[in-house]
């Protein structure tokens, strides 16, 4: 019985690259039922498809061609769903909207653990069966907090961390520890509105357009290679509270774009930006 697979690849971009692909897909009788490009300087592929053989037998082959491309790889079965440990704090939206797309199979992924440095959130988490941890923290208590996040990490198994408004600031360490598995949403108003009630400041401002950027975690704050961003028109009939709820939709919709795609394998790291190859 054949399985789906995907195939994300990056290479120099240099005639070939397709042909010896497909070929070798086609050796191993293998289906493809997508397949997405892009190239400049260096090459991307995306590539779907059904296989006979399993993975022991596709990643050694990939490997054997993968030097003559001096080609970077990952192959995925896409029976296996990415493992999720969420961080947050206080404000819920994101959370909320993860979970409920998680049980209505909209987004398949499986969040395995929550993690907190508030215990606000913990009787929504365990409504949906899922483990709780809180986790306080303080600037004297931050190493060791961070320690207990990668924790969780390693004893969940994590493949993906997912900051759903966590507002805490990740050490550089972990950042590096985390790089190209960790998202995070924030408003894009930054650098305009920064510090406490973000869309107040806005309305104040009169701005006409509200957004959000998810992107992966760097050292550098909020400046992560982006992966999705989505934008909602205002005008001066809206109130702050009005920004505030059409902002928390927007970062919904932004986050869980980013994660679905990273989760069906669609975002290529490139350098400080992302190559995303939606459906």
């Amino acid at each position: 019985m054949s399985a789906e697979y995907v195939l994300t690849l990056s290479c120099p971009d240099r005639p070939g690259v397709v042909a010896a692909v497909s070929g070798l897909l086609a050796e191993q009788g293998c289906n493809i039922t997508e397949s997405q490009q892009f190239g400049d300087e260096r090459f991307h592929m995306r590539v779907q498809f059904t296989s006979p053989v399993g993975l022991d037998d596709l990643t050694p082959a990939f490997a054997a061609l993968a030097p003559e491309f001096v080609m970077d790889f990952q192959l995925r079965d896409l029976a296996v769903k990415p493992r999720v440990l969420v961080l947050v704090s206080k404000f819920d939206h994101c959370l909320h909207d993860l979970l409920f797309r998680v049980r209505s199979k909209l987004l398949d992924i499986e969040i395995v653990a929550v993690a907190s440095n508030h215990p606000d959130l913990r009787p929504l988490t365990q409504s949906y069966g899922i483990d709780y941890h809180h986790l306080p923290v303080t600037p004297e208590t931050k190493p060791r907090q961070e320690a207990e996040i990668l924790s969780l990490v390693e004893s969940y198994r994590v493949d993906l961390v997912v900051l759903a408004r966590y507002m805490q600031v990740l050490s550089a360490d972990l950042c590096e520890k985390l790089s190209g598995r960790a998202i995070n949403i924030h408003h894009s108003f930054l650098p305009s509105f920064k510090g406490a009630k973000p869309y107040h400041q806005a309305h104040a401002r009169g701005v006409k357009l509200i957004g959000a950027t998810a992107h992966y975690v760097t050292s550098d704050l909020d400046e992560g290679p982006i992966i999705e961003q989505e934008v909602a028109r205002v005008n001066h009939s809206h109130s702050a509270a009005d920004l505030v709820a059409i902002g928390r939709d927007v970062e919904c919709v932004a986050l869980a774009r980013a994660v679905k795609w990273h989760a069906e394998q669609r975002v290529v790291l490139d350098g400080h930006k992302t190559i995303v190859f939606p459906r």
